[in-house]
Formats: structure tokens, C-alpha cells, sequence
């Protein structure tokens, strides 16, 4: 009863979601470390069971936390209706029942049904409803949840890179960016590193925003006139960021090895180098919010979904992950609830 309990919304029915899911609980073991909960129905899981034949999910079926079994996988069942699944094909139904499920998972996760959520991908074109008006996961739970600000975190191992910007057409970027927004972003990505994966005083960098970081103001004067300013206001403030650094040779160097986390400009710029670096690894966190939510760094992948290729690789790493960080986010709370305080010794003696 220890055991968290971890939600699955499954994405786009026509992708990979659910098949990747499947896959990864299949493994037994994973129950001995928590209690999932797939929101789903009945009809889909089994669907998709019938093509990943080489795995073995058994399941019990709920329609209410009351019913919940801990020694087995949970179908939360969202939709009773029968559906129609076309694998790889995109249109409204994928899009509809993507959004049920992430509807039912995120009020769960609010009411505290669940302790953390990990969500499979969706499509942007198709999820476009009256429910669901926005650009993905990230801005949804941002505002589901009330947060002032978030910061989309893609990380694997060591490397982190968060993004100053999200889902922004290429040329309206540099409108986004402002000294106080900077200053924001790498705030909560500091915060987050503390208190989600236990990094006390955390270096980050930052990427600067044109080409060489701007060639001392040849190419853009972003770095000297925003980015560069939001830095010395933090380094005088005492936190540990640093640059700005030129996107290209910053990777390439593999100076990321020396920081705890970076912080790209935009979507591309730090997104590119890094599933380039983690390949089929990386997952997608949500810093900010007052709950966890975790994802794969995969889209839906149409082109394999119903065909049992996809590797569930990225959404076992965001199921050990969302575990993680709920380990380490209950022990920064125990630990900080109460904290004795020391007298200065030195101004005594």
C-alpha cells in the first residue's frame, strides 16, 4: 500500500502509446515497485494486446479507485463505446480518445488519486477540441495545474536540457524572450534540480540565441542585450549560471559533461543535440508543476504503429523516472518540512 500509484494516458490510439505501454508492463516486476494505472478501456488494451503477441499483460479493470488491485496492472476505464483502431492512421478518433484518456489521467493526478502521471504521445492536428485547445502536454498541465511558469526538461542520464521557449514558429522566438522570462525559466529549472533530482547548488548554462552566441553583436544583439544581463543578475543573486554559449560548439565540445542542466533558446536548438546524444533514451519532464508528469521524447510514429517494432525503451525510462523523482521529491519535503537551524558559531567565538 506503500507502492505509488503511476498513471498511463495513452496517447493517440492510432500510435505507438499504447503498444509501448503494453510492453512495458508486461514485465511483472514493475508492480513490485508500483501500482499502474492505465486510463484506457477494456477493448483497446486487448486490441493491442492481440499484436504485441511476445508480451503478456494481465490486467483487472476499474472504474473507480475504490476497486484498485496492487499487485496488478490497472485498466481505468474511460470510455465503454466501441471504437474503431486504425493503426497509423490519423484522424479524429485517435485525436478524441487521446484526449479522454489525458482528461480522466490529469483529474485523477489533481485529485490525488495518483502520484505521478506518464503520458504517451499525441498529435497536434488531431486534438484540437472544444476540451483540448492546446499546443501539447506541457502548456495543458501548466495551465490544469495553475502553475505561473513551467519549463520543458528533456533529460537522459546526466544531460538536461531544458527550453527557454516551447512549441514557437522559428521566427516569433526572439520576441519571447525577455531578461525577466530568462531569469524565470532558469529559476524554476534550478528549483527543480534541487528538489527533483537532488543536486544542492546546480550549474546550469545558457545557450545563446544566433549563431557564435552572437560574434560580440555582429550577428544579433540578443546575448549582450537580454541574455547576457539575465546571467549577471543571477550570478549576483549567487546561483551558478553561466554562458551565453554558441549552440554548435557547445555540444559538439561536450562541455554539457561540465553543467547540471542547460537551457536552449528554442525548441530545435536544444532538442536536435539531444536526441542526437540519447537516442531512443531521453524523456520528457514537466518542471514547475506541483505534481510529476513524465513522457517519452517520441511522437506517435504512425509509420510503426500496429506493426510490434516500436521500442518501449523511452517510456520504461519515463515510468523509472516519474518514480524517481517522486522518491526524491518525498525525501526533499521530509527532510526540509522542519529544518533545525544552526547558530553562527564565528559570530560568538
Amino acid at each position: 500500500m506503500n507502492k505509488p500509484i503511476i498513471g498511463f494516458t495513452v496517447g493517440d490510439i492510432n500510435g505507438i502509446g499504447l503498444e509501448v505501454i503494453i510492453k512495458v508492463l508486461s514485465d511483472n516486476r514493475i508492480v513490485d515497485r508500483c501500482t499502474p494505472v492505465i486510463f484506457a478501456s477494456n477493448k483497446a488494451i486487448n486490441y493491442y494486446r492481440k499484436i504485441v503477441t511476445d508480451h503478456t499483460l494481465n490486467f483487472v479493470s476499474i472504474k473507480s479507485f475504490d476497486q484498485i488491485n496492487h499487485k496488478q496492472v490497472n485498466v481505468f476505464n474511460c470510455w465503454d463505446e466501441e471504437v474503431s483502431i486504425q493503426p497509423g492512421i490519423l484522424n479524429d478518433t485517435g485525436g478524441k480518445y487521446a484526449v479522454r484518456s489525458l482528461l480522466v489521467g490529469a483529474q485523477c493526478l489533481k485529485d490525488g488519486d495518483i502520484q505521478a502521471i506518464v503520458t504517451a504521445p499525441i498529435h497536434k492536428r488531431n486534438t484540437q477540441t472544444g476540451d483540448f485547445h492546446y499546443t501539447g502536454h506541457t502548456p495543458f498541465f501548466k495551465e490544469k495545474f495553475g502553475a505561473k511558469d513551467i519549463v520543458m526538461l528533456l533529460f537522459h542520464d546526466k544531460l538536461r536540457v531544458g527550453l527557454a521557449t516551447e512549441h514557437v514558429p522559428l521566427k516569433d522566438v526572439a520576441g519571447h524572450i525577455t531578461v525577466e522570462k530568462l531569469i524565470t525559466k532558469t529559476h524554476i529549472l534550478r528549483d527543480s534540480l534541487i528538489k527533483d533530482f537532488g543536486i544542492s547548488k546546480p550549474r546550469i548554462a545558457v545557450l545563446g540565441l544566433n549563431p557564435h552566441s552572437g560574434d560580440g553583436g555582429l550577428i544579433g544583439t540578443e546575448e549582450l542585450e537580454i541574455i547576457l544581463p539575465a546571467i549577471n543578475t543571477m550570478r549576483d543573486q549567487g546561483d551558478l549560471v553561466f554562458g551565453p554559449y554558441g549552440a554548435d560548439a557547445f555540444f559538439a565540445r561536450n562541455h554539457h559533461a561540465h553543467f547540471d542542466a542547460v537551457l536552449a533558446m528554442y525548441h530545435d536548438q536544444g532538442l536536435i543535440p539531444f536526441k542526437y546524444i540519447a537516442f531512443e533514451g531521453g524523456v520528457n519532464y514537466t518542471c514547475g508543476l506541483p505534481v510529476i508528469r513524465t513522457s517519452p521524447d517520441h511522437g506517435t510514429a504512425f509509420d510503426i504503429a500496429g506493426k510490434n517494432v516500436a521500442d518501449p525503451g523511452s517510456m520504461r525510462e519515463a515510468l523509472f523516472e516519474a518514480l524517481e523523482i517522486y522518491r526524491q521529491r518525498t525525501d526533499y519535503e521530509h527532510y526540509t518540512a522542519n529544518p533545525l537551524k544552526r547558530h553562527n558559531l564565528s559570530t560568538e567565538r
